[in-house]
């Protein structure tokens, strides 16, 4: 595994965002929770709300907006899972 993954939600020939992947498991672990708690909070919020406006560029730009730190945590997680899986091995 490189040292240094770019995430997977913004595909570009130059990434400038990236996860070290040599970092501590604990770290990799809160970044991802972080994100991922983040979605929840937001995806809770709007689903206590009595009126949801069903604009579908607004659905969309919400629906973008969940995915990027989303998509984050997910790649986080991946990177403590395979750290997980050669500590095994």
């Amino acid at each position: 595994m490189n040292r240094y993954m770019p995430l997977t939600g913004h595909d570009s020939t130059i990434p400038a965002l990236v996860i070290d992947t040599q970092a501590p498991l604990d770290v990799l672990y809160d970044a991802a929770a972080y994100r991922i708690r983040a979605v929840t909070q937001f995806l809770e919020n709007l689903a206590f709300r009595e009126e949801i406006s069903s604009d579908a560029i607004v659905l969309h730009d919400f629906a973008l907006l969940l995915a990027i730190p989303l998509r984050d945590g997910c790649d986080l997680l991946d990177v403590v899972g395979r750290k997980l899986n050669s500590l095994a091995s």
